[in-house]
């Protein structure tokens, strides 16, 4: 009952805000409330309150004791959501494939059905010694990604 009323709630401020995504939401034993979100172009500290007092201040103390965190995904959080994938064309990102390969490279193209990675690669000349380096491309379905993050370069 608890719970269906905190999600009643963050679902009516997410229609609020179309701008955020809800990476993850959680009601631990202790009734702790965790909120993870992320957003098209990132998610700012009024981000996170504009969310919490939209729970926050329909819930009654009273009836129920509750504590509530309202967080954005870290820079380093893997990508859960397809929608995430837009804001970080241009980037590196590392996919693991569920088949178990890993892939780097640069997100070039996000479409309904996946995302197209982009690296350059030194192998051998096709004739005589020595190597050549040569673009490659390859289209990564979402089902067949099992985790992706987003390669911070310092």
């Amino acid at each position: 009952m608890f719970k269906d009323t905190v999600k009643d709630l963050l679902d009516q401020a997410l229609d609020q805000r179309k701008d955020l995504i809800l990476i993850d939401f959680e009601i631990l034993s202790d009734n702790t409330i965790k909120v993870i979100l992320d957003g098209d172009n990132g998610v700012l500290v009024e981000d996170c309150i504009f969310v919490s007092r939209a729970i926050e201040h329909n819930l009654d103390r009273e009836e129920q004791d509750f504590s509530l965190e309202v967080s954005s995904c870290g820079a380093a959080s893997p990508l859960q959501k397809p929608r995430q994938y837009n804001k970080h064309i241009g980037r590196n990102l590392e996919i693991k494939t569920v088949e178990g390969n890993v892939l780097e490279g640069q997100l070039t193209d996000v479409t309904l059905e996946g995302v197209m990675l982009k690296w350059k690669a030194r192998e051998p000349k096709p004739v005589g010694k020595g190597k050549v380096t040569i673009i490659k491309e390859v289209n990564i379905a979402f089902d067949n990604i099992k985790e992706a993050k987003v390669k911070i370069k310092f």
